[in-house]
């Protein structure tokens, strides 16, 4: 048999101008300036306009540039270090820096099938549910569904605003004794609630960070938050160390 081979795949244009255009920026340009107009940099680099458009919304996808209505295409900022772990910070909601968590709304109602093989139920079972937002300064990172089974807090005490009902569910769950968190973090994208929840358009690139809690030896807590993946690193455990959401996505947009 003979040995395979790959063939040479050509780069596409508006990826070679991606490349060529993060070079000018990095070196002519600081965070937060406005770049040239299309007609302008059509003519500097020699590409057509489509072409450059590409590179563009590639280059805004990444996090690397943002666009203003009436202002035009800046320089996005650095992204926003997000400290994912330590103990009971999810739980609790204690975040610092700027950061905090804003609730959507808590519901209880029965785990679905694929909810209820998640936390170990039988469907139907009960489940509160906590949907929050995490913010930097004002500008929404993340949003985050902490399911908890309703068995696992019996004296949760009965309340109509979503507010008090949430800090009530995650009071309780303090008081549960979580023992142990595990994590896994995947590549996703956007479906469309959280997109909207998130202000970006459904299949934006995110990364979700799915926690589990345990408790006397049972899980007692799944909670599930969507970060996007152009504004944030995340740091995990105490070390600080950054972990990046994709290779080449290395600045945030501007708030």
């Amino acid at each position: 048999m003979g040995q395979g081979t790959l063939a040479a795949v050509a780069e596409p244009k508006y990826w070679h101008l991606r490349t060529v255009l993060l070079r000018t920026m990095d070196t002519e340009f600081s965070t937060g300036q406005v770049l040239p107009n299309e007609r302008e940099l059509s003519a500097r680099f020699g590409v057509a306009r489509a072409t450059l458009r590409q590179a563009l919304d590639q280059l805004e996808l990444e996090g690397r540039l943002v666009r203003r209505r009436g202002i035009g295409t800046l320089v996005a900022a650095p992204r926003v270090g997000i400290q994912v772990a330590g103990r009971g910070s999810a739980r609790s909601g204690a975040v610092h820096g700027g950061q905090d968590w804003k609730v959507v709304d808590c519901t209880t109602g029965p785990a679905s099938a694929a909810l209820a093989r998640t936390l170990g139920l039988t469907e139907g079972d009960q489940v509160h549910t906590v949907r929050r937002l995490r913010t930097v300064q004002g500008v929404t990172v993340a949003v985050e569904s902490l399911h908890v089974p309703s068995a696992a807090l019996p004296h949760l005490a009965v309340v109509v605003d979503d507010n008090d009902r949430a800090r009530g569910v995650l009071r309780q769950l303090e008081r549960v004794g979580v023992d142990g968190e595990s994590r896994s973090v995947e590549l996703g994208v956007a479906e469309t609630a959280e997109a909207a929840l998130l202000e970006r358009p459904p299949g934006t690139p995110v990364l979700v960070v799915t926690t589990q809690y345990a408790a006397a030896g049972r899980l007692a807590a799944v909670a599930v938050s969507t970060y996007r993946a152009d504004t944030c690193k995340l740091t995990f455990g105490e070390s600080g160390v950054a972990v990046k959401v994709a290779a080449d996505v290395k600045a945030a947009a501007v708030s």
